[in-house]
């Protein structure tokens, strides 16, 4: 048993509510059950209960324990002074105001019907992929859909505070910041913290004043990822060490150890030289790169935006100084949805958010729904249960439901578990 089954028995008034009584036996009626409060203090706000002769007016706090009010320091804490119910599943102790006066204690336990706490622990003791696995079917698919829908726009909310975070320490320069998140996506999941920690390395106005030679573009990026150190047969590397050493002078620059990238069981054409060569390409070939995607609209035109592809020494190599068969390098379809996936839609949101231009968090969502839906283990397993997404924007709801809510048991914080819960 946990606390948000109190919270959500009284959010929807599921248990008998008459004849209540204190558990020093006054009357109670309830004449407001109040605000309900997610954030720090008392869990209902504004309350009206009549008890005894006196109708109060106050919060009200709720424990599976009445002792857990002191477990909790309530009674060191000035907010809940203004406490006027405690509902409890045990009363096991008193609890009194500063004042030294007992708080009117309500056990709910005797008024909550046992089918309604039969599914509840059901939801919560068992094994299944989602708690909720054989009630799935028996919600409505409007309850399904809107619910998704709620949890796109509160995962691309999330996705946006370490972007905003981010966006404060660089005082708040969208471009050396999206240059940074980009970079950090070019690295997937395998070489993430390698790409943003390059990016950071090498902030965006040193690249910029190169951008229109990739050869330098080229030097700059490969020769702070480490990856230019040691000896080279080959012309190429030769010169753009060459370069780099030039420039890591002129600039100050300190390369990265080359150990921490990783090219071990991945497919050449995502060999962090490869990513990096394509992400100098993307470079070269945009100016103010997060100035055009506010002005692009739709996903096919921002697609195009990260059309590169290389050429010269890069079609017959996947590392400097091993050559290869010759072979287009171009950034994949699924490499640029992944990056209006998770770089794109995040920042057009929070630029929504931050301008209050609720236009540019519309056009997040409406891009999401564009493409097309993910492959993952999560959606595949939402399609076993009869879930089948159809966008991006849908698959990236349903990555939520099951991180943040499924995995944590948050059934009473869900509509799905909700709406199952008043089936009953």
């Amino acid at each position: 048993m946990r606390e948000d089954f109190l919270h959500y028995l009284w959010r929807f008034k599921r248990f008998d509510s008459s004849l209540l009584k204190t558990s020093n036996g006054e009357d109670i009626e309830i004449i407001d059950f109040g605000e309900y409060n997610t954030n720090a203090g008392p869990d209902f706000f504004n309350s009206k209960i009549k008890i005894g002769e006196t109708l109060w007016a106050g919060n009200v706090e709720m424990h599976l324990k009445s002792s857990e009010w002191c477990l909790h320091k309530h009674q060191e804490d000035m907010a809940y002074n203004n406490v006027i119910l405690h509902v409890v599943l045990e009363e096991d102790a008193p609890v009194f105001r500063e004042s030294g006066e007992k708080i009117p204690c309500l056990v709910l336990r005797p008024h909550i019907k046992e089918n309604i706490l039969g599914i509840y622990q059901q939801l919560l003791n068992n094994a299944h992929w989602i708690p909720c696995q054989h009630h799935f079917y028996s919600v409505s698919d409007m309850t399904k859909n809107s619910w998704v829908t709620r949890l796109l726009v509160e995962r691309l909310d999330e996705k946006t505070q370490l972007i905003e975070a981010q966006l404060i320490h660089n005082q708040y320069h969208w471009e050396e910041t999206f240059y940074q998140f980009l970079a950090k996506n070019f690295g997937l999941k395998v070489n993430d913290l390698p790409f943003e920690m390059l990016a950071k390395s090498l902030p965006l106005g040193i690249v910029g004043k190169h951008k229109d030679q990739l050869f330098q573009v080229e030097a700059l990026l490969l020769g702070q990822a480490g990856l230019l150190k040691g000896d080279f047969e080959d012309d190429y590397p030769q010169q753009l060490k060459k370069e780099y050493n030039y420039l890591s002078k002129k600039f100050n620059l300190e390369a990265m150890e080359t150990s921490i990238w990783k090219f071990s069981r991945l497919r050449p054409q995502n060999f962090p030289s490869i990513r990096i060569a394509q992400f100098a390409a993307l470079i070269h070939q945009s100016v103010h790169l997060f100035s055009k995607i506010l002005e692009t609209k739709d996903a096919k035109n921002l697609e195009k935006l990260f059309q590169v592809e290389l050429s010269g020494y890069w079609e017959t190599h996947f590392i400097l100084d091993k050559s290869s068969k010759k072979i287009s390098k171009t950034l994949g379809k699924e490499t640029i949805r992944l990056f209006l996936i998770n770089t794109i839609a995040p920042f057009l949101f929070l630029y929504g958010k931050i301008k209050k231009e609720d236009e540019f968090k519309d056009r997040a969502v409406e891009l999401l729904e564009q493409l097309s839906p993910e492959r993952n283990n999560i959606t595949e397993g939402w399609q076993k249960l009869g879930f089948e997404a159809t966008s991006a924007g849908q698959t990236q709801g349903l990555i939520q439901l099951k991180n943040k809510y499924c995995a944590h048991q948050k059934c009473l914080d869900c509509a799905i578990g909700i709406s199952i819960m008043k089936g009953v």
